[in-house]
């Protein structure tokens, strides 16, 4: 690991722009994928800005009717509060979904957000990898690609966005608050917050150099069945080959949302016009311009299963 310097903003806007005039900077907060990649010589930060003093750790209620994350609320808060347990199953399920209870404890809203694939080729530092190194490459194209991406790829990576999280607040139609380095605030749906890998495949997401996500809002609940299943290769402590968060509402109408297929959590709204006529129906629309390779056409198939295993549990 190579010699870092480190300090505690102060403030949202402070940290935005400490990020910005210091070169080589991270934010840190929980640090359970950034540590990780740190020690790995992934991550070469030459300064780390500590978060956890933001006072950004509160779940509260919006005059909308919806709530309002902190970006430094821990997964296992945010998992357990009663109102997101009530009115967000979704999101509570797909929370406990990921990770381990310990990691759980650490890791942050915004840090689930925004952690990075893992792509075995990106975690190996002998093998070539456009997220890593820009322009070296992609080993996972041609090498053994059963856990990865069968739509939304490219010709520079073919890898899946890990958070469970995310694909329930895609679900949700949830909105991702920042703050800008010179003060400045925006509001980004979550839909438009990850980016697809294009040909920089190293450029995750539309956040601008410093730019710092402060907190995420869910809408007035939707109702219906909330649910989230995830399909892995173990019971636990393991990434998803496929997931599904769907809300459900009595007449069969209702929203999905896919993980482990795509660089980002892959809604189509338009295929959910099918959900009544069945899992197949959606399923053909959601995925239509898949592009699996032939260890991973199985996600194609797997993804209309779980669907329809989902669509059965709510309808009983």
């Amino acid at each position: 690991m190579i010699a870092f310097s480190y300090d505690r903003a102060q403030s949202p806007a402070e940290a935005a722009a400490t990020a910005l005039r210091t070169a080589g900077a991270k934010f840190i907060a929980g640090g359970t994928n950034l540590l990780d990649l740190m020690k790995l010589g992934i991550e070469t930060p030459t300064h780390l800005i500590d978060l956890n003093g933001l006072g950004l750790d509160r779940v509260e209620a919006t005059p909308e009717g919806g709530l309002r994350i902190g970006a430094l609320v821990r997964n296992t808060d945010l998992a357990a509060d009663p109102r997101v347990r009530r009115d967000y199953g979704v999101l509570s399920r797909a929370l406990l979904a990921g990770a381990s209870g310990q990691l759980r404890n650490m890791a942050t809203t915004a840090g689930n957000l925004l952690q990075r694939t893992r792509c075995p080729y990106f975690y190996d530092t002998n093998q070539a990898c456009n997220k890593r190194t820009p322009g070296s490459g992609c080993s996972a194209i041609g090498g053994f690609s059963r856990q990865h991406a069968v739509i939304g790829v490219s010709n520079a990576c073919i890898a899946t966005h890990p958070s469970d999280m995310a694909v329930a607040m895609r679900v949700l139609d949830a909105t991702v608050a920042t703050v800008r380095p010179d003060g400045s605030a925006r509001v980004i749906p979550i839909a438009d917050l990850h980016r697809l890998p294009g040909n920089t495949p190293h450029i995750e997401t539309v956040l601008e150099r410093g730019e710092l996500i402060t907190s995420v809002t869910l809408p007035k609940p939707a109702g219906g069945m909330q649910l989230y299943r995830k399909v892995r290769d173990r019971a636990s402590y393991a990434f998803a080959l496929v997931s599904v968060a769907a809300i459900v509402q009595r007449d069969g109408t209702g929203r999905v949302a896919l993980g482990g297929v795509a660089h980002k959590p892959w809604r189509v709204e338009a295929a959910e016009a099918d959900m009544p006529r069945g899992a197949k129906a959606v399923t053909q629309r959601l995925l239509a311009e898949a592009t699996p390779t032939h260890e991973n056409a199985f996600k194609v198939t797997l993804a209309e299963r779980t669907l329809s295993s989902v669509l059965t549990q709510a309808k009983g």
